[in-house]
């Protein structure tokens, strides 16, 4: 069986930038397994699989080690083949079916809205071994459903950390998000984010991390809509605007590889 594969660099508008993401266009189902194997194979921090159901898409997102419940660049990076390649009409609304519940994606003035659930933080108090993780100690700490939520204390802390992967993996939450306030004014705030017990050290830009990111930031710096970047070493812009109890991010996306893999039926 002969499976058409994407990669696409998300939220940047230039080649080898953004976050790299395999887009799986499935006119089958697969197993969960097959699945998991291609993500192994893969080795990106997501691959999506979007299989066409009715008028919606059934959309899943899997790292080379497990499935996730939420991914912002992945789904960028579906809606963007799905545009792209004429499956989806660029003037009509992509509704994706997932574990996060239904997500929507439009094409406002050229670039890619998708419309996320917020993930608030709620406070708790920092766990020495957090300190010990990243070599400084944050001056806010959250929880959101899957990850913490570290404000330090300048973007040049968050850009210069350099994280013990062995005791992060030791943590309650598996995903861990670093944030400042930007030092420029083209930017509002900056951040990173580390997932290694899901077999990614750093996500290059994490959309997900910006339903907390967001609503976090509204409180601090009173607005709802925002300029992030992402401070990986391929770096990533995302735009941020609270809405209710939805979050909407938007950015672009470009195609770097196509073509087919071959998997046994």
């Amino acid at each position: 069986m002969e499976i058409k594969i994407f990669t696409v660099d998300a939220f940047t508008s230039k080649p080898f930038a953004g976050n790299p993401a395999a887009v799986f266009i499935l006119e089958h189902e697969l197993t969960e397994q097959q699945m998991k194997n291609i993500a192994f194979e893969m080795n990106l921090s997501e691959t999506a699989y979007v299989l066409k159901e009715g008028d919606n898409y059934n959309l899943r997102w899997f790292t080379p080690h497990s499935e996730v419940d939420l991914c912002g660049h992945a789904t960028l990076a579906s809606s963007h083949i799905l545009w792209e390649k004429g499956l989806h009409n660029k003037n009509s609304t992509i509704h994706f079916q997932t574990r996060s519940g239904l997500l929507k994606a439009n094409m406002v003035n050229g670039k890619i809205e998708l419309d996320f659930p917020i993930d608030e933080a709620h406070q708790i108090e920092v766990p020495d071994d957090l300190v010990k993780t990243l070599g400084a100690k944050p001056i806010y700490l959250g929880m959101t459903k899957w990850s913490y939520l570290a404000e330090m204390d300048s973007e040049e802390t968050v850009r210069n950390i350099k994280p013990d992967f062995d005791l992060m993996e030791t943590l309650e939450a598996w995903g861990l998000m670093i944030t400042a306030r930007s030092s420029t004014m083209e930017f509002d705030f900056v951040s990173r984010f580390f997932a290694p017990r899901k077999g990614v050290k750093e996500d290059p830009v994490t959309g997900s991390a910006h339903c907390a990111l967001g609503p976090y930031w509204m409180k601090k710096l009173n607005k709802n809509e925002f300029t992030a970047y992402q401070a990986s070493k391929r770096g990533g812009v995302i735009g941020v605007k609270i809405e209710g109890e939805r979050v909407k991010l938007t950015g672009e996306a470009v195609t770097v590889l196509e073509g087919k893999i071959r998997i046994k039926n």
